[in-house]
């Protein structure tokens, strides 16, 4: 799978080229609570905070989308995958879809700028007069 340090949101990776785009990619879950899961979140509710039942039911559907992407990603030859996006919409009462999706690409270190030659001893410009 793709490391999770090659995944961003920004359309590149700084110090590093993109030398071949492998097309879009994503991972998709499929998810539904469930009733046991609802009265709990029901309870939490009605003292109000956080839902913390419906918040690591949403942390794990995104995180098995993203390690999906990431496999998806390396399938199709990526080595990173840039502007990553989530997305989500119900399908039906009470089931969402968890969509992460971006482009798999190959990146390359980018080489560091070659240095300025060493002026030669003696060759120092001179002084204004």
């Amino acid at each position: 799978m793709i490391d999770p340090r090659f995944i961003t949101t920004a359309l590149d990776l700084e110090g590093y080229r993109i030398t071949r785009h492998c097309g879009v990619v994503r991972g998709i879950v499929v998810r539904s609570r469930s009733a046991i899961g609802n009265f709990a979140a029901g309870i939490q509710t009605f003292f109000g905070g956080n839902i913390s039942v419906y918040t690591e039911l949403c942390e794990q559907a995104r995180q098995e989308a993203f390690d999906l992407m990431r496999q998806h990603g390396y399938e199709a030859g990526g080595n990173a995958i840039i502007g990553m996006r989530y997305d989500a919409n119900d399908v039906a009462a009470g089931v969402t879809e968890v969509l992460a999706y971006g482009t798999s690409v190959v990146v390359e270190l980018r080489s560091k700028p070659p240095e300025a030659p060493e002026q030669p001893a003696g060759n120092e410009p001179e002084p204004a007069a």
